[in-house]
């Protein structure tokens, strides 16, 4: 079965998220930092009286620390139970992938990123790594 993913730039990287999984794409605000959590968790940020945790995803997949500016986006999504903002580049486009337009990641040993990865579209001429948010964001008690 067909399905859409919303992608988002991460440096010259091309990513995705299902839509089923986002609830809103906010512009950058800065996030108040807490003591003693993983580094690429950013801080929170109040979203309507809701406390979100935001994580920073270029830091997550092992590709160094983001440092925002008025163009970066939050994409806020469902992780479980739990809203969590994501800070990324910027958003392109919706896609739609079919079943078959979806590739395993290569076995090339370990790799930080790879662990975060459903694996790999292919749309048009360009190559979409898809997130795997259970896996993005686990419990709390298990990040740190």
């Amino acid at each position: 079965m067909a399905r859409q993913l919303i992608t988002f730039e991460l440096g010259d990287q091309s990513l995705g998220i299902d839509i089923m999984a986002i609830r809103e794409i906010r512009a950058w605000s800065p996030a108040t930092p807490l003591p003693n959590v993983p580094a690429h968790v950013r801080g929170v940020v109040n979203l309507r009286g809701v406390v979100l945790p935001v994580l920073d995803l270029r830091m997550r997949m092992g590709w160094g620390l983001t440092d925002p500016t008025a163009r970066h986006v939050i994409i806020v999504v469902r992780i479980g139970e739990q809203l969590q903002g994501v800070i990324v580049d910027a958003v392109n486009d919706i896609v739609t992938i079919n079943p078959d337009d979806m590739q395993p990641l290569p076995d090339v040993g370990t790799m930080q990123a790879a662990g975060l990865l459903e694996g790999l579209a292919t749309v048009e001429d360009r190559m979409i790594l898809v997130l795997d948010l259970e896996r993005l964001a686990p419990p709390m008690a298990d990040a740190a």
